[in-house]
């Protein structure tokens, strides 16, 4: 998208090993990363792995251009493939690179940016409604009429064992009950979970 030579890189080259995360979804950045050679995946990293790889990009590429144009955090995890060599630019001499550009190309770059960061953002929500309708459809096969004849799913396993199950991280197991919570589809406290609205539920489930 920008041609490297464009930008005064700094001679430090560092050398990351396959595996290493090179970038964490929401982090707000302070430099830009060049990748001078090597491959890195881009996607959701979870429990130690990448466990939705939305993309893979190889050097000489800018990492995290299009986030540090638009002043906004990044909106996916970055990993190592292989191993990697990068430049790192502080974020405030790339956007005075930016800033020097002839406007038209400027306004260019910031829909290509745009457009980049749109699409990285909705691959990232629709893993996270397809781990939100997972979850739903759990709670929904595991539920049982109370004397009531209410619903209420009992947890008779810990959370981390539930969340293997679904294969989805604990914290994201944990963040979607704490959504469906926050809309009123599931209750209760310790291991007792109601589920006042069955019938929505199964909307989010796809059922």
């Amino acid at each position: 998208m920008l041609p490297s030579t464009f930008f005064s890189l700094p001679a430090q080259i560092e050398v990351l090993a396959a595996g290493e995360v090179l970038r964490r979804r929401n982090q707000t950045l302070t430099s830009v990363l060049h990748l001078e050679s090597g491959r890195v995946l881009r996607g959701v990293y979870e429990d130690g792995r990448m466990r939705h790889q939305l993309g893979v990009v190889e050097g000489p590429f800018w990492l995290d251009a299009a986030s540090a144009m638009l002043e906004k955090p990044f909106p996916v995890d970055m990993v190592a493939e292989t191993r990697v060599q990068v430049r790192r630019l502080p974020i405030e001499e790339f956007r005075r690179g930016c800033a020097s550009l002839p406007p038209v190309a400027q306004g260019l770059l910031r829909d290509m940016a745009t457009g980049y960061r749109q699409q990285s953002e909705l691959a990232v929500s629709r893993l996270a409604q397809d781990a939100e309708a997972r979850c739903a459809q759990w709670l929904l096969n595991h539920a049982q009429p109370d004397h009531s004849g209410a619903m209420s799913v009992t947890l008779h396993q810990r959370k981390r064992l539930i969340a293997a199950q679904l294969g989805i991280a604990p914290e994201t197991f944990s963040r979607v009950l704490r959504h469906l919570r926050e809309h009123g589809l599931i209750a209760g406290t310790g291991n007792v979970l109601n589920l006042p609205q069955p019938h929505a539920l199964q909307s989010v489930a796809g059922c």
